[in-house]
């Protein structure tokens, strides 16, 4: 019974945890809404706070979107969700080779604020980064 009680209390403080991530719109700093509002006007989001960062997910062209502020309104990147085979050949070659017998779960194409064009790949709860020509980068924990 203690055993139980003790997997609920951590199920309802992990819980507690993720959901702390969202933000209602009120709670975001005045100068990161307007940045985002310059850079999508007319566009609502459902925003998180991720890490020091605030993140706005919305659609636009039909697209599931992502926008990146830091805490000054600065956008530091977008994400746009692609389908899978939009990927670069190499891209799943490495998962194939890296991450066996797995599916790939989402994928994206990350524009950074220089300009910078990356892909995302979501395997295993992990985010796998590659450069454009599918080049691994990094992974970081979806």
């Amino acid at each position: 019974m203690k055993k139980s009680i003790g997997l609920l209390a951590c199920t309802v403080i992990l819980t507690g945890t993720v959901n702390a991530q969202k933000l209602k719109e009120a709670q975001v700093p005045a100068v990161v809404k307007a940045a985002f509002d310059k850079h999508f006007p007319g566009i609502t989001a459902k925003w998180e706070k991720e890490d020091a960062n605030y993140e706005a997910g919305f659609h636009q062209n039909g697209k599931e979107m992502s926008a990146l502020f830091n805490a000054n309104g600065n956008l530091t990147e977008t994400e746009v969700t692609i389908k899978i085979d939009e990927l670069p050949a190499s891209v799943h070659q490495y998962i194939k080779k890296n991450h066996p017998n797995t599916k790939i779960k989402e994928a994206s194409k990350i524009t950074l604020s220089d300009g910078t064009q990356h892909y995302e790949a979501e395997v295993n709860g992990q985010d796998l980064i590659f450069d454009t020509e599918g080049n691994f980068i990094k992974a970081v924990k979806a």
